[in-house]
C-alpha cells in the first residue's frame, strides 16, 4: 500500500484531484491499496491535516471551521472530489483505506462549566489537586451541518477529560471529570495513556459507542472504502475495537482490512494489543522503523544481522504493516525519527522484497517533498525510480521459498526461489558499509542473473548447484533477477 499524503502537503484543496489523476499510474507500477488522509473536517478547517477531528460527518461539504467565507473543503478538497478519487482508485484496482480518529474531538463550539480533578501531563495515575470547577469547549453543535446525517450533539457527558481550561489557559494540566476515570486497557505510558489531546471520548458511554458504530455504517455506505487505518489506538480501550470492527464488518458483509497505529517501540505492548483485539487488526511495525532510523545514523556501525530483531515483521509477520517513515516521523514533526536518505533503499528493499509483512510506502519517499516550518526549510528527495524497480521485482519475482543470509555485520541478503506461476528467482544483497559480496543459493543451476538496479552491468552466473556470488555497492542494495 501507499500512505498517500504527508504532513506538509499544500493546503490548496487539490490533493483528492491529484490522487484521482494518479490512480492509473499507481496501479500500473504495482500499488494495490492507498491509505488516504483524514477526510473529515478538523478544528483548523481548510488548513488542518485532519487529526484534530471536529466533525466525522463533514467530508468537505459544510461551512464549518473554515476561515474563508463560504468555504466548505478540507485541506484535501471537497466531498465530491473525495468520492470521485475513491471511485477512480477502485476502478483502477486499488483498494482505499480511510483514516479514522476515535479517541478525541477538538474545536468545540461552546464552553461548559465542569467539575474536574487536575493531573500532570506526564502522570495520569496521580492527581495534583482536588476537585475544582473548570470551563472547557465541550459542546459540539455542528451549526454548519445541523442535523444532516446525524442529530447527535456532543457535550461533556460524552467525554472523560480535557487539556484546556478557559479559566486558566495554557496551564498544561489534564483535567479528569468528576465521577469519571481514565480508561483501562490502554497503554501504560504516563501511568495511563487514555488521554492524548482535546476532548477525550468516554468509550464506556453507550451513546458514544452507538454514534461511532452508526458512523461506521454511514462512512461505508457513503464512500465504499475497503478498510480503515485507525489512529492512536494505544489511547483507546482495546475492547472497543473488538466491538466496532465486528459491527462494521458484519454491516459490510466482508472482512474489511484494518491497521492500527500503536506508536510504541516496545514489542511486548504490540503483542499485548494484538492479543487483546484477537487478531482483528494489523499494527504498524514501529520497532522495525526504529531499527531503520538507528541504522541509518550509525555510519556503517550497525549490526545488520540484527536489523529485524524485536520487530513484528520477525515475530508476527501476518499482522505486521511494515513501513520506513510516515507523517509523524518526518522532519519537524512530533515523533521525528526520520530514516536518512542513503539508507532508504536498503530499508525499502527489506519491506518490499521479503515474504513477511504488508509493506507501506510513504508518499514523501515516493514523490519527494519540500516544505518550511518554524523558518526551517526541508527538502526530501524522491526515491520513485528505485521504488518502482522494487515494486516491479515484488510483482514478478518475490515468490516462493525464502533463504536468508543474515550472517555479516554489514552485508546481508536473501533469495526468493519463485513458485509455479512465477518461476524465476531473485537474490537481494545490501550493505550499510563497504561494498559486499555473498554466496547465496537461488535454486537455478547454470542460470544468468542481472542487476535490476543497474549498479552492476555484468551478470552473475550460478554454478551447477544453483549457487552464485552476488554483489552490492557500499551503502547500497542490488536486486539480482533471473534472465
Amino acid at each position: 500500500m501507499m500512505q498517500a499524503f504527508h504532513w506538509y502537503i499544500p493546503s490548496d484543496g487539490t490533493h483528492w484531484e491529484k490522487l484521482h489523476q494518479q490512480a492509473e499510474e499507481l496501479a500500473k507500477v504495482g500499488f494495490t491499496a492507498l491509505w488516504l488522509p483524514p477526510a473529515y473536517k478538523a478544528s483548523a478547517g481548510e488548513t488542518d491535516v485532519g487529526y484534530g477531528v471536529y466533525d466525522l460527518f463533514d467530508l468537505g461539504e459544510f461551512h464549518q471551521k473554515n476561515k474563508q467565507p463560504g468555504q466548505v473543503r478540507t485541506k484535501y478538497g471537497t466531498k465530491a472530489q473525495y468520492l470521485a478519487a475513491i471511485a477512480a482508485l477502485q476502478s483502477a484496482g486499488i483498494e482505499v483505506y480511510a483514516d479514522v480518529v476515535f479517541n478525541h474531538r477538538d474545536g468545540g463550539d461552546e464552553v461548559e462549566r465542569i467539575r474536574a480533578i487536575p493531573f500532570a501531563r506526564d502522570r495520569r495515575d496521580m492527581p495534583i489537586g482536588g476537585v475544582q470547577e473548570i470551563e472547557a469547549y465541550t459542546r459540539f453543535k455542528f451549526p454548519g451541518r445541523g442535523t444532516k446525517y446525524s442529530s447527535m450533539e456532543w457535550n461533556h457527558f460524552h467525554f472523560d477529560s480535557v487539556n484546556h481550561n478557559t479559566l486558566n489557559p495554557g496551564d498544561g494540566i489534564v483535567y479528569l471529570f468528576e465521577g469519571q476515570g481514565f480508561e483501562k486497557f490502554v497503554d501504560l505510558e504516563k501511568g495511563n495513556y487514555d488521554f492524548l489531546l482535546g476532548c477525550d471520548l468516554d468509550m464506556d458511554n453507550l451513546q458514544v459507542q452507538g454514534e461511532l458504530k452508526y458512523w461506521g455504517e454511514w462512512i461505508l455506505q457513503t464512500t465504499g472504502v475497503n478498510g480503515f487505518r485507525l489512529d492512536a489506538v494505544k489511547h483507546i480501550p482495546s475492547w472497543f475495537f473488538c466491538q466496532w470492527l465486528d459491527y462494521v464488518r458484519a454491516y459490510a458483509k466482508q472482512n474489511l482490512f484494518c491497521v492500527g497505529e500503536y506508536w510504541s517501540n516496545n514489542i511486548a505492548s504490540l503483542h499485548w494489543f494484538l492479543e487483546a483485539t484477537g487478531g482483528r487488526m494489523s499494527l504498524f511495525d514501529v520497532p522495525l522503523h526504529q531499527n531503520f532510523h538507528v541504522a541509518s545514523r550509525s555510519g556503517g556501525n550497525y549490526d545488520m544481522r540484527r536489523i529485524l530483531d524485536g520487530t513484528l515483521m520477525q515475530q508476527n509477520p501476518a499482522l505486521a504493516v511494515t513501513f520506513v517513515d510516515n507523517h509523524d516521523s518526518q522532519p519537524l514533526q512530533a515523533l521525528e525519527s526520520w530514516v536518512e536518505g542513503w539508507f532508504k533503499p536498503l530499508a525499502y528493499a527489506l519491506i518490499l522484497l521479503r515474504r513477511e509483512g504488508y509493506p507501506c510506502v510513504f508518499y514523501a519517499d515516493y514523490y519527494g517533498a519540500h516544505y518550511v516550518d518554524r523558518n526551517i526549510s526541508i527538502d526530501l528527495i524522491d526515491h520513485k525510480w528505485l521504488l518502482d524497480i522494487f515494486l516491479y521485482a515484488r510483482r514478478h519475482y518475490a515468490y516462493g521459498a525464502q533463504y536468508d543470509y543474515f550472517d555479516h555485520w554489514n552485508t546481508i541478503g536473501w533469495t526468493r526461489l519463485g513458485d509455479e506461476e512465477h518461476p524465476k528467482a531473485m537474490a537481494v544483497i545490501l550493505s550499510d558499509g563497504p561494498e559486499g559480496n555473498k554466496w547465496m543459493e537461488v535454486g537455478k543451476p547454470n542460470a544468468t542473473f542481472r542487476d535490476l538496479t543497474h549498479h552492476f552491468k555484468t551478470s552473475v552466473q550460478t554454478n551447477e548447484y544453483g549457487w552464485g556470488e552476488f554483489r552490492c555497492r557500499g551503502g547500497s542494495v542490488s536486486v539480482w533477477v533471473e534472465d
